[in-house]
């Protein structure tokens, strides 16, 4: 009945879960449409099994594993795919007049209203996990569609824009799947006689199929066509992008073609639209990296630097910050290369080297417009340097990425820029390094005493330690142990003494051994930090941050 419906923030606060403060702060930044259960997961609030748990007890709804539950696929005729994918609701069986339906959010009163209105049966929900959810759905809506049935549909004079078409129904499973996955990347590669499927989760390439060559003009050419790309070009790389809706789901792909021995190899790039970090909460920084953060983007000029190699969530702390900063009292304007994702009140600049519209030129029509925070993409020349310089010497804020391996090592890289040393002295503000590391699986975590290598390893760091965490692998997380990525962090404050030992031309070693003095925390401090926390493992932090 209506008035027993109850709202989820109401309930979470009852529960002692959160406060309403908590609960007033996520209702004013969660996005248009979102839902809040899937705001205060985001923000870190809450994680998912407190979220069920309430549920479960607040509302009477039984909780299950759709990995163990026998799902009856005759039912699934009784609710449309389109709207099992868009409300993640998964029908599993009928008993009499009730329809017993898997659902992420069991307090969707409208998605159960229409269940009820179009099936004309009593609709019982269960809760089961979003991922359990996301991945029934794939697996048992998708079964009559499968990669190696469409092999065998090979058509060779095909329409490559129908929808039952067998190139459309791969391309289209292809990034349902990679979006299904969270895959930041799709590799399409082509071998002597097959075509091997890979997909990017968490930073680990891993061959998901593996294609019979007979699809494969097929699957370039659709592609190709998606992308508005030269069909017939072949010997040349090529570069595209696609902006569509997989399941309701906004996403932005870049495409990248590759002539090889065996064939065009493609990358899809995924950009969900719909889970783009912006807030400075969402970035995984410890409480003392933030404060110094927020604190260096918060001054009114000075250059901000974050530094990484390709993929390792600089372009999100980027974003996060123009977010931070982004009030009708100030004019941001940025230069990219590409715009990965569009933000309001932000006037963003698409480089275009093809018509002269290089960093380095916009960098200049930039600061004709009288902006007080600017934001290149990458410094990548000594022109779009020096010119970065100057701007953050004349009253600006300028906010941009270096390619380097740690925050110090920043310094050098710029003075080989042939940037005038006194320049980068007097115009740098911070230097930010940073790194993404796998987290533990929720669902799978164990605790575990320290050996005497990783307890010598935190000691060395002068961090006490008594439990380490790790997964031993599920259907969740697939058996990896892992499931998502957080951030690591180092942030470098120039301060006058690092501004007079860099004008004195001493060496990096010297710098370093002040910084430390002064409690610097390091990328492989931060991720042991995260590993005492439980949020990933020493193996992963001495992969991704070395010793």
């Amino acid at each position: 009945m209506k008035s027993e419906r109850k709202r989820l923030g109401d309930l979470l606060v009852e529960a002692g879960i959160i406060t309403e403060e908590k609960l007033q702060d996520t209702l004013t930044y969660k996005k248009e449409g979102q839902k809040m259960g899937d705001a205060l997961l985001e923000r870190g609030l809450i994680n998912e099994q407190q979220l069920i748990e309430v549920l479960e007890f607040q509302l009477g709804v039984p909780q299950i594993s759709l990995f163990r539950y026998p799902v009856d696929t005759a039912v699934l005729s009784l609710i449309a795919k389109e709207f099992a994918f868009r409300n993640l609701v998964m029908p599993i069986k009928k008993e009499g007049n009730q329809l017993i339906v898997a659902m992420h959010d069991p307090m969707d009163y409208i998605a159960l209203d229409d269940m009820g209105l179009s099936t004309g049966l009593v609709i019982s929900p269960v809760i089961a996990k979003k991922e359990e959810i996301i991945a029934s759905l794939y697996k048992y809506y998708s079964k009559t569609e499968t990669f190696e049935e469409l092999d065998m549909n090979r058509i060779a004079t095909e329409n490559l824009d129908g929808e039952d078409a067998p190139a459309v129904k791969l391309v289209n499973q292809l990034l349902e799947a990679g979006v299904q996955m969270k895959a930041s990347d799709i590799h399409i590669d082509p071998q002597e006689s097959n075509i091997l499927i890979r997909y990017r989760v968490d930073g680990i390439l891993r061959t998901e199929r593996v294609l019979s060559k007979n699809i494969y003009s097929l699957l370039i050419a659709r592609i190709k066509i998606l992308a508005n790309l030269n069909i017939t070009e072949t010997r040349l790389p090529q570069d595209g992008r696609i902006k569509l809706d997989v399941n309701a789901t906004p996403i932005d792909l870049r495409i990248s073609l590759l002539p090889t021995v065996f064939g065009e190899k493609i990358v899809i790039r995924i950009l969900d639209l719909s889970n783009v970090m912006i807030h400075l909460s969402q970035l995984g920084f410890n409480q003392v990296n933030v404060k110094a953060f927020v604190a260096m983007i918060e001054r009114p000029s000075g250059m901000i630097l974050i530094t990484g190699p390709t993929g390792s969530g600089k372009t999100s702390t980027l974003y996060a910050a123009l977010n931070h900063l982004n009030t009708e009292q100030v004019n941001i304007i940025t230069v990219e290369d590409p715009v990965e994702y569009q933000m309001k009140g932000i006037n963003q600049v698409q480089v275009n080297p093809s018509v002269g519209l290089t960093f380095a030129s916009g960098l200049r029509s930039i600061l004709r417009q009288d902006p007080n925070i600017v934001m290149i993409g990458e410094i990548r020349d000594r022109e779009t340097a020096e010119i970065a310089v100057r701007a953050s010497l004349t009253g600006h804020l300028v906010l941009s990425t270096l390619h380097t391996n740690s925050a110090l090592s920043t310094i050098p890289r710029l003075l080989d820029m042939d940037v005038e040393p006194y320049l980068v002295v007097s115009s740098l503000t911070g230097v930010i390094a940073q790194r993404l590391i796998r987290k533990v699986c929720p669902d799978c975590k164990l605790a575990y005493t320290p050996s005497a290598m990783e307890r010598n390893l935190f000691q060395k760091r002068g961090i006490p330690v008594q439990f380490l965490y790790r997964g031993k692998g599920c259907p969740s997380c697939q058996n990896s142990g892992y499931h998502g990525r957080i951030a690591i962090h180092e942030v470098l404050n120039i301060d006058d003494t690092i501004q007079t030992m860099m004008m004195n031309n001493k060496p990096l070693s010297e710098i370093q051994q002040y910084t430390v003095r002064n409690g610097m925390i390091f990328l492989i401090d931060d991720g042991l930090l995260k590993a005492k926390q439980g949020l990933t493992t020493v193996e992963e932090v001495l992969r991704v941050a070395g010793t």
